[in-house]
């Protein structure tokens, strides 16, 4: 199903306001827009040059939490898909282009190869993921491949040599060596054929947590925050540097 959850102000584009989540009014998102220039672009341009940003120069890796501003996204220089689409969203709000929310939950085997074991065994079987939404041509377009870096991707696509279908290793696709995550106007994926649960869309990722969250102990939280995550980024750093 497809939902849009509006807020109440009339006075603006809720698809261009800006949220806790969303805060390109912080004085380091706007010295990023600033210093690159974005807002002197075209609308096509301005979508491809945030998208390339936020892809290849923030890296793939895990946060502490889903729920991080924009402006701790960008300040950690690395993200998931749940992050990475705050980061995304507000990098265009910020220069007029309006975008959406979208949620979902996928399957953990999307994780597999990043976590192994214990810690694999540990995961919850379906987590929360997203991706944004903007309008070309009257036509909704999902920009998930935001999440895995152009130099995370090489050393991935030498790993798996000629396989187009991959799940794992932060990759869930039957095109794994077509370009299906660079931006040229059309949707791009890279997990989504890990998809569980269709959420819906939503205006802001603000409106999304606040109906869903993933469901954890406390002392699952607490080991995922301060020692699994940081095993992931680790064992991502070493797939990245071809280890």
């Amino acid at each position: 199903f497809i939902r849009i959850c509006y807020m109440t102000s009339h006075t603006t584009n809720p698809l261009l306001e800006a949220t806790r989540l969303l805060d390109y009014d912080h004085p380091k998102i706007k010295q990023l827009v600033a210093a690159r220039g974005w807002e002197k672009l075209n609308d096509d341009e301005k979508i491809r040059a945030i998208y390339t940003f936020v892809k290849d120069e923030i890296h793939f890796g895990y946060n502490k939490a889903d729920t991080l501003p924009a402006s701790k996204v960008l300040k950690d220089g690395l993200g998931q898909c749940n992050t990475k689409t705050t980061l995304l969203m507000t990098l265009l709000r910020a220069v007029g282009i309006p975008c959406r929310f979208h949620g979902f939950t996928v399957d953990k085997t999307v994780q597999e190869g990043i976590l192994s074991g214990i810690w694999y065994n540990l995961a919850p079987q379906e987590i929360l993921h997203s991706w944004t939404e903007v309008q070309i041509n009257d036509q909704w377009v999902p920009l998930e491949g935001v999440i895995l870096d152009d130099n995370y991707l090489e050393q991935l696509r030498d790993k798996f040599n000629d396989k187009d279908t991959v799940c794992g290793f932060g990759a869930a696709s039957n095109v794994f060596h077509e370009t299906t995550e660079k931006f040229n106007g059309e949707p791009t994926y890279i997990q989504s054929k890990a998809i569980v649960k269709d959420y819906g869309v939503f205006s802001n990722p603000d409106e999304f947590y606040k109906e869903h969250h993933q469901k954890l102990p406390f002392w699952k939280e607490w080991l995922f925050k301060h020692l699994v995550r940081n095993i992931m980024n680790s064992n991502v750093s070493k797939i990245r540097k071809g280890i």
